[in-house]
């Protein structure tokens, strides 16, 4: 929204001797939008809050009618973000509350997850932590579950290539992932000191049960479909 291009319907606060807006103000847009805090020769810049008429509202930094450093933004479905902003995107390091209750804390780049961070299910409480590149997990990451977690290589959101379970009770597999088209994940495990035992659950599908140790080395796999 750029006030510079449209006519306002109102406007009260301070000027400068151009005329231009300066200071603390108050500006009402055609659209019904709202925006009431600081100016800077015309343009929004410093601290304001920003009501959309639709619902969503933006309380933060501005620098030449951008989103500019740190503000909150609250979207009309409930969602959240709380961090930093470059030019009117959300980048830098910020956490997003989702409307499921789900939270990401971590760095953004272009309103997308880029670089370290932390996605939380809120229902599960399992986690994500690791790298993120353009809004999917990629390269190093782990994932973290009631009783047990992976660690390993992530391509397009998908463990891949080597990496390893972790047990609460003590156990570890190591293994590595390899993605078949179209849908299924297959894993191949070569275990030493420790295995997995698995059960059949229905007609068509492996799954796994908890884990157990052997001293016999085996070659492992599942289907994940």
């Amino acid at each position: 929204v750029n006030d510079s291009s449209r006519v306002l319907q109102e406007y009260e606060g301070d000027r400068n001797e151009a005329g231009e807006r300066h200071g603390q103000g108050k500006a009402v847009l055609p659209k019904g939008d709202t925006y009431q805090g600081a100016y800077e020769n015309g343009k929004r810049c410093g601290q304001g809050t920003y009501k959309f008429k639709k619902g969503a509202r933006y309380i933060g930094e501005w620098y030449m009618n951008l989103k500019h450093g740190q503000g909150i933004f609250y979207y009309p479905d409930g969602s959240k973000y709380e961090g930093s902003w470059v030019d009117d995107q959300r980048q830098g390091q910020g956490v997003y509350t989702y409307p499921n209750g789900d939270t990401y804390d971590g760095e953004w780049l272009h309103h997308e997850r880029h670089g370290q961070g932390t996605y939380t299910h809120h229902e599960t409480g399992s986690q994500y932590m690791g790298t993120w590149v353009m809004g999917k997990m990629e390269s190093t990451g782990e994932l973290i579950h009631l009783n047990h977690r992976y660690q390993g290589n992530f391509v397009n959101n998908n463990p891949s290539g080597p990496g390893k379970y972790v047990f609460d009770i003590g156990c570890e597999q190591h293994g590595e992932y390899f993605q078949l088209e179209p849908v299924c994940l297959f894993m191949l495990y070569k275990m030493s000191l420790h295995f997995m035992r698995m059960y059949f659950r229905g007609n068509d599908h492996i799954n796994l049960q908890k884990p157990v140790c052997s001293v016999s080395p085996v070659f492992c796999w599942y289907i994940a479909c």
